[in-house]
């Protein structure tokens, strides 16, 4: 509960620092870098200090001058700032809109071309899809949790059409990312952090264009990720 707490205010902290430092200097210049930079510092730095170790595995077969849906599965809070940071370049992610109704915070995101999304509203979602296709075909890559919510149990939860249509209509590849250790770190339901290695495994690229229905690209993108999680996260 110790180092849980300390990881929590030290985000807390750096979060008012960055956003003091940051907000201005990204509502200047109309440019997110500097701000995206520090917070991907501090993400990282937050995990460290909660005494996880990283590794990744298959990151080298990815080209940095690609475009990419990146999904994951999601098992904990520790996953977004491990896999972010990871991903070594900047990208989109989809956004409850609640936040975008915060002050300069609000407008900070809209530089950084996240999306608003809103579940319960389907037009909307629809909407959210549109919005998110056209980032990917703007040259920016993006993260999505196909499950739409963190698994409990560690295995993985169905998936959402909504992703899947945006990598067709955007015609971007998919990178299936499996995050192991942390469900074993940080489990959903609980506020105690376990120090122990965390690893993120990325998959070979998928071109959505090799596959005649959306479930059949669904089946190809759930079977890659669950092939790196352990026997036990594995469906029979």
């Amino acid at each position: 509960m110790i180092r849980s707490s300390v990881v929590v205010l030290f985000w807390a902290m750096y979060v008012i620092g960055a956003a003091l430092v940051g907000f201005p200097v990204t509502l200047l210049t109309r440019d997110i870098s500097f701000l995206w930079r520090i917070s991907m510092w501090g993400a990282l730095a937050g995990v460290r200090l909660g005494g996880i170790r990283l590794r990744t595995a298959g990151r080298e077969r990815l080209d940095p001058k690609q475009t990419y849906l990146f999904m994951s599965n999601h098992v904990s809070n520790l996953d977004p700032p491990i896999i972010v940071p990871l991903l070594q370049r900047r990208i989109s992610i989809l956004v409850k809109k609640e936040l975008f109704r915060l002050p300069i915070f609000s407008t900070a995101m809209r530089i950084a071309e996240f999306v608003a999304v809103d579940r319960r509203n389907r037009d909307a979602a629809i909407e959210s899809i549109r919005a998110a296709v056209r980032v990917l075909q703007s040259g920016m890559s993006m993260l999505v949790y196909p499950e739409g919510t963190r698994s409990r149990d560690g295995r993985l939860l169905p998936f959402k059409k909504g992703p899947f249509h945006m990598a067709v209509d955007a015609g971007v590849l998919i990178v299936p990312v499996t995050m192991v250790g942390t469900h074993e770190a940080w489990p959903k339901g609980t506020f105690r952090i376990n120090p122990g290695e965390v690893t993120a495994y990325f998959h070979p690229p998928i071109d959505p264009r090799n596959f005649d229905s959306r479930e059949a690209l669904m089946d190809a993108v759930r079977e890659a990720i669950e092939s790196a999680l352990p026997k036990q996260y594995q469906m029979v």
